[in-house]
């Protein structure tokens, strides 16, 4: 429920959501919209497979305080320029925080999207805590090897602290 492809109800049917410009603002308005915390990851390229259903809503562009993902900018309902290999995936910290998505497929990256890879901080809280990828099936630490501070300041900007 907190992990997956992200899909709107709309005009009495199920659809799916592209990941033009689909950034953690995005993903934050649906791990709330949920009930499932705030977002952890945004993954693109049909991350968890692609649909087969109607692609609902394309070139999302949330500020992050909206209730709900439709109250953000887009294209119009139906209306895109994009295909199922698009479809956008996120995972949220009520998830994360527990047990890692099952069989995910090879990671990939996306532009502007903050990252590809799930990531979490463990033995710590939102935005303090050991960095660790979700990577072949299994959480991992990131050695420290040459870390900087520029490093660090893109996962705390991926996990939405800053």
């Amino acid at each position: 429920r907190c992990a997956g492809r992200v899909e709107v109800f709309h005009g009495g049917k199920w659809g799916t959501v592209c990941d033009d410009y689909f950034n953690m603002n995005s993903a934050n308005v649906v791990c709330r919209q949920l009930n499932c915390g705030h977002a952890v990851s945004v993954l693109g390229l049909s991350y968890f497979g692609p649909s087969n259903k109607e692609i609902q809503l394309d070139d999302v562009r949330c500020r992050g305080s909206e209730w709900h993902l439709w109250d953000c900018r887009h294209a119009g309902w139906g209306r895109h320029n994009c295909g199922h290999n698009e479809d956008v995936s996120v995972i949220c910290s009520a998830l994360a925080a527990t047990e890692p998505p099952t069989t995910p497929t090879p990671p990939t990256t996306v532009t502007e999207v903050p990252t590809a890879l799930p990531l979490r901080l463990a033995d710590g809280d939102q935005c303090a805590g050991r960095v660790e990828l979700f990577y072949n099936g299994s959480w991992g630490t990131v050695c420290d090897d040459s870390w900087d501070m520029e490093d660090a300041q893109v996962v705390c900007r991926s996990l939405g602290c800053g």
